[in-house]
């Protein structure tokens, strides 16, 4: 039963009951020998080892924003009466900023005594006029055990028991697995999202829920209201894998010292233009009506000042439900662009709206009924009432000068962007044939052009043909197009992705320099930029970062996010990885590349029980994708089952003598095997048929047993890679 008012502990009188928890109650209560208002935590329950353990902790420590401890009774602990409420949201910036300077220095002097709280939540921060207080260090952990002067005792927890609160734990923590002070640094960022938006980060119906969320969900978008400086330090707090957040307390007390509220932060404009509805009498348009919003997506992306979230995403909502204040939510913009369009004959009805995502409310409407000729002018004029309504400042040419004036060879070419788009084995050949239509109606039509060169790369990069048979015609219709247009950035940047594959590292860093000045938004641009030129020469950490930013932009892509959790592989980030390819599954669960990656990254991590689910799961979906028998092969031979990986090398072998698409896995099957020699034999192979899989796993840690081999550096010097898994820019040139 609760202690009554007027009973004695010692010398101290119970006032009244302040709150109650697993491991006891907590009294107001007056020291009667110097007359003052303390709090009494009184243990009731079976926990007097973490009892004795939160004493140690908290006397340890002194700190301005950390409730002291006065005293210690057999059952109970006496510590600083703090008249505050417990911490809530949403807060003003200048508030927030405030407090969570107070709360990052309690725990970078907690930290310093080598304390790791554990338990960080709003619940656990009291704050009044005075500011902030961090209390109850009931589940602190020592961070420095044979610091006779910190020591905890023993754990109070089997290997693999959860402590904490489940909405404010850390990934590893929800997981189980060790702690250390950073996982405070992520319960912080659940804290501070919070503050900022009166919403916890990770909260489902249930607490296993929650836990999963926590482990593998990101957070829903701020408000725009938040200001970008936040938004970069929470981003780092709440990096799934403890080795990508801020390291330490004292990291995270400098960042938010860089925070600077006095220099007052323009919102930038954001849109989404979603897909056109297709309400022709036959339905047969769709080609058109997407055609005709990723023009205006297009040309609104050149301007400075608007940010535009990209094609993939955009259209990944098409026939979705949704308000559009989810829109904003899923694409992280503050407003989008709806249309249709309706077409009889060479008459054309185009209807469009602008909204706002927060309030769901029109901001403005059009409907232009005109010939097929004027859809030129429809666009332009589109883009324009676009920016006015959103009072985006135009640089430069404000608009892209437009490619070609005829519109027979413009329709085929909108079908050619169509069709390449579904990235199939029957809709690229349809692609590729719409675009030599439009030549056919326009021979100097510099975007077909660009449109045949990206043909033939599906065709490599995804579609598995042979990149001695295509990629001449590639890179020949690509020079075509930078010839007709030498201001066509297109052209420049499947160019550089084309000379990579050839192993021309200058000449591939020239076209991507230029593509990228031409149009510095450019995300193929970007995109080539970082698969081709970062990762090849181990330049990881840039790669991630060029393509955590394109995913900003674009955060529905399953190919996006597909190499950048290989990305976070090749870092030695596997857990990240992994968490980053479920995420993609749970979006789009037929995306054999993510279950692929999934199943390597496991491999990676030595997890081979699950590497192995997740390797057979993955040829369940395909059995004929090279990868994914692959992975299931090396799977096999690292298990010891070197029976079971031969049998599946001997289905990837190659018919007739002809070359497989499949050498570098061959590879690494056999590195898995330990035959470093035929490894040796067959990645030398793939790299002479420029398998593109050969330049984008060289630096793959998978292939690391192979690096002490003799005839390592012939695979490098056969691609022109430098030796250094980390290379220069100049390395280069």
């Amino acid at each position: 039963m609760p202690l009554a008012p007027g009973a004695l502990l010692g010398h101290y009188e119970i006032i009244s009951l302040v709150g109650s928890g697993g491991m006891g109650e907590v009294y107001r209560a007056r020291d009667m020998r110097l007359d003052r208002t303390v709090a009494i935590k009184y243990l009731t329950g079976p926990h007097s080892e973490r009892f004795r353990r939160e004493a140690r902790a908290i006397a340890s420590l002194n700190h301005p924003n950390i409730c002291a401890l006065y005293d210690i009774g057999p059952d109970y602990l006496v510590m600083e009466f703090v008249d505050g409420l417990p911490l809530q949201g949403p807060l003003p910036a200048d508030k927030a900023l405030a407090l969570a300077l107070e709360i990052a220095g309690a725990l970078e002097a907690a930290h310093r005594k080598g304390i790791a709280h554990r338990d960080l939540k709003p619940a656990n921060i009291l704050v009044n006029f005075e500011g902030a207080k961090l209390l109850d260090f009931g589940l602190a952990k020592s961070l420095t055990p044979s610091d006779p002067g910190i020591t905890l005792t023993a754990p109070l927890t089997e290997a693999g028991m959860i402590l904490g609160t489940a909405p404010y734990m850390s990934p590893e923590q929800a997981e189980g697995k060790p702690v250390d002070e950073r996982s405070d640094i992520f319960s912080f960022g659940a804290v501070l999202y919070e503050m900022l938006t009166g919403r916890r980060a990770f909260q489902r119906d249930t607490p296993v829920a929650t836990i999963a969320a926590v482990v593998r969900d990101e957070v829903q978008p701020l408000p725009a209201s938040v200001p970008q400086a936040f938004r970069r330090v929470l981003a780092r707090c709440l990096e799934k894998e403890a080795s990508r957040r801020l390291q330490s307390a004292r990291e995270l007390t400098a960042a938010l010292r860089e925070i600077d509220l006095s220099k007052p932060e323009q919102a930038v404009p954001s849109i989404a233009v979603l897909p056109f509805q297709d309400l022709s009498t036959e339905g047969d348009q769709q080609y058109f009506s997407d055609g005709l919003a990723e023009e205006i997506l297009n040309a609104l992306a050149q301007l400075p000042g608007l940010r535009v979230a990209a094609r993939t995403s955009a259209f990944a909502l098409r026939g979705k439900q949704m308000s559009a204040s989810r829109i904003g939510e899923e694409l992280g913009v503050a407003t989008a662009l709806e249309g249709s369009v309706r077409r009889a004959g060479n008459r054309m009805r185009v209807t469009v709206q602008l909204v706002s995502c927060a309030e769901g409310s029109q901001i403005w409407s059009e409907r232009y009924d005109r010939e097929m000729t004027d859809v030129f002018a429809i666009q332009d004029e589109i883009a324009a009432s676009v920016v006015e309504k959103l009072q985006v400042q135009l640089g430069r040419e404000g608009t892209r000068r437009r490619p070609t004036s005829n519109v027979e060879a413009y329709q085929y070419y909108l079908q050619g962007r169509h069709f390449l788009h579904q990235f199939s084995q029957e809709s690229v050949p349809r692609a590729l044939e719409r675009f030599r239509l439009a030549l056919e109606h326009d021979p100097e039509y510099a975007l077909a052009y660009a449109g045949i060169a990206d043909c033939y790369y599906v065709m490599v990069i995804i579609l598995g043909a042979s990149p001695l048979e295509k990629m001449p015609a590639a890179r020949q219709a690509a020079l075509k197009a930078v010839d007709l247009d030498p201001e066509l950035a297109e052209g420049h940047g499947i160019l550089s992705a084309i000379e990579a594959m050839h192993y021309n590292w200058a000449q591939a860093e020239s076209f991507s320099t230029r593509a990228l000045e031409l149009d510095p938004a450019s995300a193929m641009a970007r995109y080539y930029r970082a698969v081709w030129l970062q990762r090849p020469f181990g330049r990881f950490e840039e790669a991630a970062s060029e393509l955590e930013s394109l995913i900003e932009q674009d955060p529905l892509s399953s190919r996006l996010r597909f190499i950048h959790g290989l990305t976070l592989h090749s870092l030695g980030c596997h857990e990240a990885a992994v968490r980053e390819m479920r995420g993609v599954i749970e979006f789009d669960a037929s995306f054999v590349l993510a279950h692929w990656v999934q199943a390597w990254a496991l491999l990676g991590a030595g997890r081979l029980e699950e590497a192995l689910e997740a390797a057979e799961a993955t040829v369940a979906l395909n059995s004929k994708n090279s990868l994914a028998v692959g992975v299931l092969a090396c799977v096999k031979a690292r298990m010891g089952d070197r029976e079971g990986a031969i049998a599946i090398l001997n289905r990837l072998r190659p018919e007739g003598g002809e070359v497989s698409w499949n050498r570098v896995m061959h590879a690494f099957i056999f590195t898995s095997l330990g035959e470093w020699d035929q490894a040796i034999e067959e990645y030398l192979t793939a790299i002479g048929v420029h398998q593109p899989n050969a330049v984008q796993l060289i630096r793959d840690p998978l292939l690391n047993p192979l690096r002490a081999h003799s005839r390592f550096p012939e695979l490098l010097a056969a691609m022109k890679l430098p030796e250094m898994a980390e290379a220069s820019d100049s390395a280069l040139r």
